[in-house]
């Protein structure tokens, strides 16, 4: 009986534990640069939308984001500070990412969707900025320890490597190929990984040529070589969970280019429109003239 009593105390207190790191949806930190002044952090709250001290704030670190970006980008790239920004706030379960950046010169809008799918990242909305114009590499660091906080879970170092080197990956093809056919070759990638397994690297880049050659696109041997090296660590990933995420992910990403789509068709209307009053107006006093 008194063994009894003892299993289901220990269980009693761990599963207090879970309770206590619930998270529930519209539960958010703030994520700020450590090397930030406070007129900065002003300016970053601002984009945030948020007063700074109504959400928990955390503060990231350069040998935090040197943790992961070390070896993958050129420490000129890096910088010596902290300066990446990040809010994150929890969506109830099935509302995919969504994802807000400014200020972010080298990384896009679907490159985070793809990369933080990776790690395991889901169900977000995600506002990414700094004070000034930056790569953006360094905001994953974030995202991580603010997901990681209110969760109470802790993502997998080998996830988070991952999902940064395919962050850093991406937006170096991009700069060859454009970012749209850049996270498209890494999304397809993914959904052949349990083949991928298998293959020798020859056989490997063989398919990473097929699938740039499928999109009408060229890729370089260097940039086909990291894809390789990609492939071997996503391959470390839980195949079946990550081709769940990327499917959620391209959902996402195409909903993106539909709401893009419909503001482009937007602002052209209202050019149209305020033109059209334009020639009116220039037609009607050039009338007058003749």
């Amino acid at each position: 009986m008194k063994k009894i009593i003892s299993v289901l105390l220990v269980l009693t207190i761990l599963l207090s534990f879970g309770t206590a790191f619930a998270a529930d949806a519209g539960d958010s930190r703030a994520v700020v640069g450590a090397d930030l002044t406070d007129e900065q952090v002003s300016t970053v709250y601002n984009t945030f939308g948020v007063r700074r001290g109504d959400v928990a704030e955390l503060k990231v670190t350069n040998a935090e984001e040197r943790s992961y970006l070390d070896g993958l980008v050129d420490n000129s790239v890096i910088g010596s500070r902290s300066i990446s920004c990040v809010y994150v706030e929890l969506l109830p379960a099935g509302d995919g990412m969504k994802i807000e950046v400014s200020n972010i010169t080298w990384c896009t809008k679907e490159m985070y969707i793809n990369a933080l799918a990776t790690a395991g990242i889901t169900d977000a909305k995600l506002i990414i900025t700094a004070p000034f114009g930056v790569s953006g590499t360094a905001a994953l660091t974030g995202v991580y320890k603010a997901y990681e906080d209110l969760t109470g879970e802790k993502i997998s170092e080998e996830a988070k490597m991952t999902s940064t080197e395919e962050l850093v990956i991406t937006a170096e093809m991009a700069d060859e190929i454009g970012a749209i056919d850049a996270t498209k070759i890494v999304n397809e990638l993914k959904k052949i990984l349990a083949e991928t397994v298998n293959m020798t690297d020859d056989e490997v880049r063989a398919e990473i040529r097929r699938i740039a050659s499928e999109l009408n696109v060229s890729i370089g041997d260097t940039i086909v070589n990291q894809l390789v090296k990609l492939c071997r660590s996503l391959e470390g990933l839980d195949d079946a969970e990550l081709e769940a995420r990327v499917e959620e992910a391209q959902k996402t990403i195409q909903n993106l280019a539909k709401a893009q789509t419909t503001l482009t068709k937007i602002g052209e209307a209202v050019t149209g429109f305020f033109k059209s009053i334009g020639d009116f107006f220039a037609n009607l006093f050039g009338g007058k003239k003749d």
